[in-house]
């Protein structure tokens, strides 16, 4: 299958907005080296309830992309668990880990999803990112990525229903929010879900350029155009309050003053969408009005 294009017709089937750029330095984007021979090597570390597009996006997007110079492909990918058993993650889908963390290769990169993770985890991160290129969350896997200290006095973003959680919880760290992704040159994260793509294809970019990365997206016909901007601008909606009245204090999911839970602070009622999340506001409501803005 036919998985590269020239520039003309690139231009030809998506219009203006196929003309490329410069170069990447044009860009400010901190260009990575892939192995001279060999592939770059992509970890999946998975554990209970990974969510399925936080993973499958980057890796269709690594395994879609082709360089016709090499003779390689340019990226090999694994899974990996703390044990062999099989995982499951979100709506019952079964995995079966390629590797444990006591035998998987030292990775180029490292991609956590969203999941419940654990201490096991946590410490493989930590240990393979001394040698790794990028270590990149998607969506909540923020929280791990937290976890393993690397993200300490950085900036990251995390899916705009945390954002809140996520500012309560972590805190030597800058939350960008409004963010498609945040790179920090050798730790990145992206936003919820879908936004794990634009990540990967910003990767994929640093690592082959511009044109590679064009019709890498091509190729898996996917049209988002976030991951061209190397700032991350591009989830600025979320960064706005519910224009369609209130929002639960914590995720930011839609409520109305209907909701069963609610609490009062300051004089002041806040609606919930879950008890969990006004158990969250309860803990510190002063912390949580505050990171409301």
């Amino acid at each position: 299958m036919r998985t590269s294009f020239t520039r003309r017709e690139l231009a030809a089937a998506l219009g203006a907005a196929a003309v490329f750029p410069r170069q990447l330095a044009a860009q400010k984007l901190v260009a990575l080296k892939p192995p001279e021979s060999g592939s770059v090597v992509v970890a999946f570390p998975i554990s209970a309830n990974a969510v399925v597009i936080d993973f499958c996006g980057p890796w269709a997007i690594f395994e879609g992309t082709n360089v016709p110079s090499r003779s390689t492909r340019a990226f090999d990918l694994y899974t990996v668990a703390e044990t062999a058993d099989p995982v499951i993650a979100s709506s019952g889908m079964t995995l079966i880990p390629k590797y444990t963390f006591k035998n998987a290769p030292d990775p180029h990169v490292i991609v956590i999803p969203a999941q419940q993770g654990n201490d096991a985890m946590i410490e493989w991160i930590k240990a393979k990112a001394k040698t790794t290129d990028v270590t990149m969350s998607v969506c909540t896997g923020a929280f791990l990525l937290a976890k393993t200290g690397l993200l300490n006095g950085k900036s990251a973003t995390t899916h705009h229903g945390s954002y809140n959680s996520f500012g309560m919880q972590v805190k030597n760290v800058h939350l960008k929010r409004g963010f498609r992704f945040v790179d920090e040159g050798n730790v990145a994260s992206s936003g919820g879900l879908t936004s794990g793509i634009d990540l990967a294809l910003h990767i994929v970019e640093r690592y082959y350029g511009r044109e590679v990365a064009t019709n890498t997206a091509y190729y898996n016909e996917y049209q988002g155009e976030g991951w061209k901007d190397s700032s991350g601008a591009a989830n600025s909606a979320y960064a706005k309050p519910n224009p369609n009245g209130l929002e639960c204090p914590i995720c930011g999911m839609a409520v109305d003053s209907k909701a069963i839970n609610h609490s009062t602070y300051n004089g002041k009622t806040y609606y919930f969408c879950t008890e969990n999340c006004k158990s969250r506001f309860d803990e510190a409501p002063a912390e949580a009005v505050k990171l409301l803005g």
